[in-house]
């Protein structure tokens, strides 16, 4: 029988908290003393987080000298696109616990992470031409967010073989935490540690990451308990908590992003501390709050404009009418009745890969001029992600003119200069290009050709020509066709798999001779019989 949920208890007065606090103070130190088991806690620089590392910390504090053995690890991921607000607060943050954890002789280790530069939301975005995260396509969380975190928490596990996960999370609905504090005495303080839910609601063994165990000291804390606390207690790496709720105050959404070790993870959209890139959600009310009830945040405006413009409801436009692989793929919907086959819309087109870079470069340039000193120098997006993104432009979409150093001088009026080793040096240019922009009748012909001759060069360079013919049938097989015909295509190969899964012979027959009729492109798309199997009538 399930276990009956009930409400969270009611709000504790400041005598009722404290007294609370003692406890979870007391069995904070108990559980670090049982093992040598590392913990990591995940460290947003919001109030949910702030408040566990801080009970964590004065927990330690408190302990003799000799009993803090192991360590404590404070994980932040910088996903590149955090609010630059939350960004700078968070690193010095860091800066400022590695400081206060070395004085105070605390085992407590912070570590700032970031995604690997192929999985940045501008490489993957400008680069490879992904569209905007939606929430049928929500790539970014795991690129972003449990990439790094993941491989931060699995190499702890690796060294030591376990790993206690402290994350701030709090619940809305949760059993009454009071049997859990019960056992605080010493003699079960091990069973805090077991994965059955019925000796704790703050832990249990994470789903993702074997051999780690979460723990969660204020899931039934609310709001205003949380406050009371960061208000009455003073932070013990010497941030100010007041300034913490000044960055709070104003904005419509205040639950912090929190650490996200699963896909489970609810998104940062609605967050107070979030990517300011987010499109899963209509509008980034926490930015847009920070500039209107603040002048000296303005210049946040440049950064807000690019998420509008960043439309997923409207983007069909900007987006190739083939997949990232170059395939036309096809789906059914259902709509007031009726099913209509379409295709399934790819990667943004040249043109719109271009804009955001320029829009992203100009608003960097915009953002250096007008905010605040320790602002100055901001970046929206790295040098390394630059280099990347050129190098997917020149090497996966054969765009040989190399349009992203004209770009970014345009826009900022210096020299791009890449951090890859040899990649000025190419064969092929911008003369070649404009040559072929002249000679060939149209966008598909252009991509084809273009294809074709960065193909060869690539292969030029090889010692070994191996696999050259393969490479060079991949480019017929994506580009040879318009997209009229394409499309057109993909719906004969449609009609011929319903054909043949219905096992109507005569409409198959129909189907493979359509098929097989020669094309006026540069490829014919032959279908052997031997390939097609039928399914018996029904």
């Amino acid at each position: 029988m399930a276990q009956k949920q009930t409400s969270l208890p009611a709000s504790r007065n400041v005598p009722e908290l404290f007294t609370h606090i003692d406890k979870l103070i007391q069995e904070i130190q108990a559980l670090y003393c049982l093992d040598a088991v590392p913990w990591v806690i995940g460290y947003s620089g919001g109030k949910d987080s702030t408040v566990t590392l801080q009970l964590i910390w004065n927990a330690l504090f408190a302990l003799p000298k000799e009993k803090r053995t192991k360590k404590v690890y404070v994980i932040t991921t910088d996903t590149l696109v955090e609010n630059p607000i939350v960004s700078h607060w968070v690193s010095k943050s860091l800066e400022q616990m590695k400081t206060a954890a070395q004085e105070q002789n605390l085992p407590i280790e912070p570590h700032l992470l970031a995604p690997d530069v192929k999985d940045t939301f501008w490489v993957n975005l400008m680069g490879k031409g992904y569209p905007a995260p939606r929430h049928g396509f929500r790539w970014c969380t795991e690129r972003l967010k449990i990439h790094p975190t993941n491989h931060f928490i699995r190499n702890v596990i690796r060294i030591s073989g376990e790993a206690v996960l402290v994350l701030g999370t709090r619940k809305a609905e949760s059993t009454n935490r009071a049997a859990t504090m019960a056992k605080y005495e010493i003699g079960e303080v091990s069973e805090l540690l077991q994965s059955d839910s019925n000796l704790s609601n703050s832990l249990r063994y994470s789903d993702t990451l074997p051999n780690a165990v979460i723990y969660s000291p204020i899931q039934e804390w609310r709001d205003d308990e949380v406050w009371m606390y960061l208000m009455q207690c003073q932070n013990p790496w010497g941030k100010s908590n007041q300034d913490l709720f000044s960055m709070y105050r104003g904005a419509t959404e205040d639950n912090e992003c929190p650490l996200v070790v699963d896909t489970s993870t609810p998104s940062c959209g609605d967050s107070r501390f979030g990517c300011w890139v987010c499109t899963l959600v209509n509008k980034d009310r926490s930015m847009e709050a920070m500039i209107q009830n603040d002048e000296e945040k303005e210049w946040l405006q440049p950064l807000l404009d690019i998420r509008n413009e960043l439309d997923i409801h409207q983007d069909r436009h900007r987006r190739d009418f083939r997949r990232l692989r170059g395939k036309v793929q096809l789906f059914e919907r259902e709509q007031r009745g009726k099913t209509t086959i379409k295709n399934i819309p790819g990667p943004y087109v040249r043109k719109w890969r271009e804009i955001w870079l320029k829009k992203v470069l100009e608003a960097q340039v915009e953002v250096r001029q007008n905010a605040p000193e320790e602002f100055k120098d901001i970046s929206l997006i790295t040098d390394e992600e630059l280099s990347e993104i050129r190098r997917i432009w020149l090497e996966e979409k054969h765009e040989f003119d190399d349009s992203l150093p004209r770009i970014y001088k345009e826009v900022t009026g210096e020299e791009f200069k890449d951090i890859r080793i040899g990649a000025d040096e190419k064969l092929l240019g911008n003369d070649e290009w404009e040559t072929l922009e002249e000679i060939c009748d149209d966008e598909m012909q252009l991509e084809l050709m273009s294809k074709l001759l960065d193909t060869e060069r690539q292969f030029h360079t090889k010692n070994r020509r191996l696999g050259i013919y393969e490479s060079l049938e991949k480019c017929f097989d994506t580009s040879s066709r318009s997209q009229e015909d394409a499309i057109a295509n993909a719906h004969q190969k449609y009609n011929l798999k319903t054909a043949a899964e219905q096992g109507d012979i005569q409409a198959v027959r129909e189907k493979v001779e359509q098929l097989n009729k020669p094309s006026n492109d540069l490829e014919e798309d032959k279908i052997g019989w031997g390939s097609i199997k039928f399914a018996p009538k029904s």
